[in-house]
């Protein structure tokens, strides 16, 4: 009797899992186009080399960015990517019961990035005048 409770157990903790509406149906990572005028800026993403624009990457949904764009013979430009709770998916979470809710906050996959595309227009450095 113990193996069939056990068994019994592991296949509701498994169905319980997969009631992990965000994790299942969003995941935990978005994609997102980054874009500038004049292309082929350098973008770097919390400090790391990225590519240069045009690009597309694929960032996790918890957390928050900083994008800087940098091309020579212009400003640096940075923009800062936040993100936001979908109260969609909590709600569901609520609904499936206390494990969706662990998985769903543990992993991140609540999360929504707020853009989808972030384009930056660079500015000409102003030629330094010595005095």
């Amino acid at each position: 009797m113990g193996r069939i409770s056990l068994k019994i157990f592991s296949l509701f903790l498994a169905a319980a899992m997969l009631l992990s509406c965000a994790t299942l149906f969003k995941g935990t990572s978005e994609e997102l186009s980054i874009n500038s005028d004049p292309q082929r800026a350098q973008v770097f993403i919390n400090g790391d080399l990225y590519g240069e624009t045009p690009t597309t990457v694929n960032l996790e949904s918890k957390k928050t960015y900083t994008i800087e764009f940098k091309k020579e013979g212009y400003e640096t430009k940075t923009y800062q990517l936040n993100n936001h709770v979908g109260a969609g998916w909590i709600v569901l979470d609520v609904l499936g019961g206390l494990v969706p809710v662990i998985v769903d906050a543990a992993t991140g996959a609540w999360y929504h990035l707020d853009q989808k595309n972030v384009n930056m227009i660079l500015e000409k450095q102003q030629p330094v005048s010595i005095i």
